[in-house]
Formats: structure tokens, C-alpha cells, sequence
């Protein structure tokens, strides 16, 4: 284990982070589909379209957090390693 890796304990349990740029990404995912399946539902009903219509544009603002992730994390590489980071299946 390194000083770069994020360690979560969960009771007895330990779930060693190494990948952060990758974890940040999949959480992004995860919340941008959460955000548009909630829009998506409350656009059911006429009473709750103004819930929805925030909740899509929370989910698009977040789509643009992405470039941002993946940005930093090609910033981060070149710091650590002097060089640029090539492009990989990789880059999340």
C-alpha cells in the first residue's frame, strides 16, 4: 500500500482505492443515470415536470463534469510521471 492509495474501512473490512481517477468517473456515471432515471419518472405526472426538469439539468451539468475528470486525470499522470499519458481503452 502506497501513501496515493484511499483506504475505506467498513467495519472489519478494507476496500483499498488505487484507481481514483477511475472510481470518480464511475461515480459520475452512476449519479448522471440516477439523476435523468428520476427526471424520467417524475415527468410522469404534469405536478412534478418542474422536479424533473431540474433533476435533467443536474444530470447534463454533470456530463460535462466528465471531460473535466478525465482532463485532470491526464494533468495528474504528466505530473507524476514527467511525461504525457498516452490514450488508452483506460481513460475514463
Amino acid at each position: 500500500m502506497t501513501d496515493r492509495d484511499l483506504t475505506i474501512r467498513i467495519g472489519h473490512d478494507e476496500l483499498i482505492v488505487r484507481q481514483r481517477w477511475e472510481v470518480a468517473s464511475i461515480v459520475n456515471d452512476i449519479l448522471i443515470a440516477v439523476w435523468f432515471v428520476i427526471g424520467s419518472i417524475l415527468f410522469f405526472w404534469a405536478s412534478t415536470t418542474y422536479a424533473a426538469t431540474w433533476f435533467f439539468l443536474v444530470g447534463s451539468v454533470q456530463l460535462m463534469v466528465r471531460p473535466g475528470i478525465r482532463l485532470s486525470r491526464r494533468v495528474h499522470l504528466t505530473r507524476i510521471r514527467g511525461v504525457a499519458a498516452a490514450d488508452s481503452d483506460e481513460d475514463y
